[in-house]
């Protein structure tokens, strides 16, 4: 077994697992409680410090000890919080059922042991209006990649350090009536390693860039 097999890490309504995957590279236990298969409102907390997360996909249930948890990533889904939603009807309360599922989660965990970390991403949008201005605010040319998505994360971690100051050139479209657009955001290329799961257009442009990800994992060990 590796050092970091018994580092447990729950990657909370984490699609691909693109933020975990650093941690998953380098040996950590890591579980990623996601739709299809886990949904994070369908949480059982039993007597015995567990959670229990009943499998939405006709598979194994998977039973967790709380007080084995090392460190908790959550980003819950971001679509009925986004700005450019403009005035579309917004299901405002179902999307924060979600959000307090991961809380309650993180919650349970750090009252049975002293996680190392927590993290609460999304991106910059309605979500402040509810739990607060975030403690770490970043957008992914920072980190060296290719997006200018400004991104929120609340919690309690290392902040990640910033690679870059200055906002590269030619990394914005300008349409002609006024509106701007990162380049390729509209028609997004899926990194080859998740091609084969057939993401949808939303869901490539919910993956956790790279540059980012291994930035906060070097902060948060």
């Amino acid at each position: 077994m590796g050092k970091n097999s018994n580092k447990l890490i729950l990657d909370l309504c984490g699609g691909t697992g693109a933020w975990s995957k650093p941690y998953k590279d380098a040996g950590y236990d890591v579980r990623l409680i996601t739709l299809p298969e886990y949904d994070v409102t369908k949480v059982d907390f039993v007597r015995i410090g567990g959670l229990l997360f009943r499998n939405q996909d006709d598979g194994d249930d998977m039973l967790i000890c709380a007080k084995d948890v090392y460190g908790i990533l959550a980003a819950p889904p971001c679509t009925e919080f986004s700005l450019a939603k403009g005035s579309k009807p917004r299901d405002l309360s179902g999307a924060i059922e979600v959000v307090k599922a991961c809380f309650e989660i993180i919650w349970e965990c750090r009252t049975k042991t002293k996680l190392k970390f927590w993290a609460l991403e999304n991106p910059k949008g309605l979500l402040r209006q509810f739990i607060g201005i975030p403690v770490f605010m970043f957008e992914h040319w920072e980190f060296g990649d290719w997006q200018i998505k400004p991104t929120d994360l609340w919690g309690y971690f290392n902040k990640p350090r910033k690679r870059v100051t200055e906002r590269p050139p030619m990394m914005t479209l300008e349409f002609p009536n006024g509106r701007t657009n990162g380049k390729g955001w509209a028609k997004p290329e899926c990194p080859q390693e998740y091609k084969h799961l057939g993401l949808t257009r939303k869901d490539i442009r919910a993956i956790t860039p790279p540059g980012f990800s291994k930035a906060f994992f070097k902060a948060n060990r």
